[in-house]
């Protein structure tokens, strides 16, 4: 069954939703605060754990917000239709120049689609600081990561290969994608990368005999 929330316009009205709660929210930031990414982005995700059972209305049957920092999530929840969706937060703001978020593990997101209600969403919002610690969201997406064009994600060298976004300040969404399509295209990008990480692997394990012959030519001090 497909997902009334993403293959109807219902994802692009709890965007706006989002906008709008975000922006009228009381003033977050102190002084002290506002000078850091971190800080401002854990207060976003924190307000949006609270409140995000609230924005999604009759979308949702059941919800959390209670997940581990290393988890795939940053919260979850059920539609009426059963199906699942975890959701992970990510926030950017647009006065720094480059943002290279990480996403997800390829080997748990595949593991994760194995069941077909399963849905990995992002969650990104983009913001500016205004009138000193005044955070304006400019723009917020909420998509399936399958929505995401692989013209604006990579793979990172990390355990099996992490997802990650090549710049957030561009991202292309294309909506109603295929998941099997997307799938069928990760596991392209992953012939392609774990060679070139082959060879690395190559010229490090190359590199390092010759350190160990230099040591054990060495006199033991």
């Amino acid at each position: 069954m497909k997902s009334k929330i993403f293959y109807t316009n219902a994802y692009k009205k709890i965007e706006s939703k989002i906008i709008s709660f975000l922006n009228a929210y009381p003033d977050f930031l102190s002084e002290d605060t506002v000078s850091s990414t971190r800080a401002t982005g854990d207060a976003i995700q924190h307000i949006l754990e609270e409140n995000f059972e609230g924005i999604l209305g009759n979308f949702c049957k059941d919800y959390s917000a209670s997940f581990a920092r290393r988890a795939m999530a940053d919260l979850a929840f059920t539609d009426r239709n059963d199906l699942y969706y975890v959701v992970d937060v990510k926030t950017h703001r647009l006065e720094t120049k480059f943002n290279m978020p990480n996403l997800t593990s390829v080997e748990r997101l595949s593991r994760f689609y194995e069941d077909d209600k399963n849905h990995y969403i992002l969650l990104m919002v983009a913001y500016n600081v205004v009138s000193g610690v005044c955070v304006q969201l400019e723009k917020v997406h909420f998509v399936p990561i399958d929505f995401l064009s692989w013209d604006c994600l990579t793979i990172g060298a990390l355990g099996w290969g992490q997802i990650q976004i090549a710049n957030a300040n561009r991202i292309v969404v294309n909506p109603g994608y295929s998941r099997k399509k997307w799938m069928l295209e990760l596991c392209d990008v992953l012939f392609e990368f774990y060679p070139k990480e082959i060879e690395k692997a190559k010229h490090r394990i190359e590199y390092f005999r010759n350190v160990k012959k230099r040591w054990e030519e060495k006199p033991d001090a």
